[in-house]
């Protein structure tokens, strides 16, 4: 087995290089003892997206799984959302397959040890020193299969509550597994008038590559949004979790900016009025939050990190650069596009203005989108301590929660190690665009320097 496959908050890889239907049963054989030695479960629940891989992972998994001993209720072909609401209706932990918004060659298994989040730090530490040692349960589990359709759409029917305004939006499911029940959630609102995109079920995403937080994926949506003269745009990643959204201009609007929609719209409504952020986030965001008289909580990137901070500390929203945002004030909190979607709709629906009228007064910054840099998985931290070292010696302000956020008067610059992927991720922001190419110039340097003594 390739220890590179346990990530910092899941399993992912290439299929059939990195992992396959032997990783997958050997997977399940030792979360399925996993859960009953160490945790005290009798049973767990199982999904999986519609990359052409996972439903043969699937099998391989649900083998393992039983034949340690454990009762495994199988939902079948879901969104990781859906997957994350049957964990909770049935109060227990489980395994969700899918690669997310990786390349459609790859894929993985998303998985919970508590009620919070996905495992995350140590506890995949653990668990991959527990698989590797392999000394698992044996037993004869049971199975069984059933449709949490219909409860997730309750669950989106009773915490959406929808003004008179008509709205026209375009929903582009980038052929994802959103695919299976995009077209029934929004028609429970009766004000929407939707039109889709991308949304044959194909999980070889053959229009464009299933991560809306890229903009240069969002261009179908762009020209479908003019095409159409809708008030919005949202697209969904390949497994449900992550959002992105287009203004009715036709104009790709970052995590960080809608994400301040949200905050106005709830701020006034919410006793705790700290809201989370990971570090790729906007400083307009927290110029903002803080105007409104809130706080911000910086937390690293990674899903089941922020997702598992904003429950711990009952903020009522978070969210991340990527697209994932937690809406913690109404219900379970599943971390579900499709909700977050109809929520900023509810917002719209509620107003007389536009989406991007509703982002008017905020300040302005010059940033980059997220800069990768291909760099090996075994390298990657010792990169992102060096440019730690680097910045200590300078003596600059620095952020050191999730790689390196360093802090200027009018600038600051991100310097962290993808937890999906090969990859350095860089951002950086300023006032002037003077300052961000300098500040980009500067720690691309001493990146490529560091690099060239590796």
């Amino acid at each position: 087995m390739n220890e590179n496959i346990f990530k910092a908050y899941d399993i992912r890889g290439t299929y059939p290089t990195d992992i396959d239907e032997n990783i997958a049963y050997i997977l399940g054989k030792s979360y399925g003892s996993y859960l009953q030695e160490y945790l005290d479960k009798k049973k767990c629940v199982i999904g999986h997206d519609n990359r052409l891989s996972s439903e043969s992972l699937t099998k391989s998994l649900t083998k393992g799984l039983l034949e340690s001993g454990i009762n495994v209720i199988d939902y079948g072909l879901i969104t990781t959302p859906m997957h994350y609401y049957s964990r909770y209706k049935n109060e227990t932990y489980g395994i969700m397959v899918t690669a997310s918004h990786n390349p459609k060659d790859d894929n993985g298994f998303k998985f919970s040890f508590d009620p919070l989040a996905n495992a995350r730090g140590q506890m995949i530490e653990d668990f991959k020193k527990y698989t590797l040692k392999g000394q698992f349960l044996t037993g004869n589990g049971l199975l069984e299969t059933r449709n949490i359709k219909n409860d997730y759409l309750n669950y989106l029917k009773e915490n959406i509550y929808m003004g008179e305004k008509k709205l026209k939006v375009v929903g582009d499911a980038g052929n994802g597994v959103t695919t299976t029940i995009i077209k029934e959630a929004f028609a429970l609102f009766p004000n929407l008038d939707m039109k889709y995109i991308c949304d044959e079920n194909d999980g070889s995403f053959p229009n464009h590559h299933p991560d809306p937080a890229v903009e240069e994926n969002m261009e179908m949506l762009k020209q479908e949004i003019i095409k159409e003269k809708a008030d919005l745009g949202i697209a969904f990643d390949g497994d449900g979790d992550r959002i992105g959204i287009v203004n009715e201009l036709g104009e790709f609007v970052m995590a960080d900016k809608y994400m301040i929609v949200a905050i106005r719209d709830m701020i006034s409504k919410v006793s705790n009025k700290t809201f989370l952020i990971d570090v790729k986030c906007s400083k307009t965001l927290i110029d903002e939050v803080e105007k409104l008289g809130g706080k911000i909580f910086m937390s690293r990137t990674g899903t089941s990190f922020t997702e598992a901070s904003t429950k711990e500390n009952n903020i009522p929203l978070g969210g991340e650069l990527s697209g994932h945002i937690f809406f913690n004030d109404r219900g379970p909190e599943i971390c579900s596009s499709i909700y977050a979607g109809l929520r900023f709709l509810e917002i719209l629906s509620k107003n007389d203005k536009t989406f991007s009228e509703l982002l008017t007064g905020i300040p302005f910054y010059y940033s980059t989108p997220e800069i990768k840099i291909p760099v090996k998985n075994e390298q990657k931290f010792i990169v992102v301590n060096k440019v730690l070292e680097y910045a200590k010696e300078k003596k600059y302000q620095i952020f050191d929660a999730d790689g390196a956020r360093i802090n200027f008067e009018n600038s600051w610059a991100l310097i962290r190690a993808s937890n999906t992927g090969p990859n350095l991720t860089l951002r950086f922001e300023a006032t002037t665009t003077i300052e961000l190419e300098e500040k980009q110039k500067e720690f691309t340097d001493v990146i490529n320097n560091i690099l060239k003594n590796l």
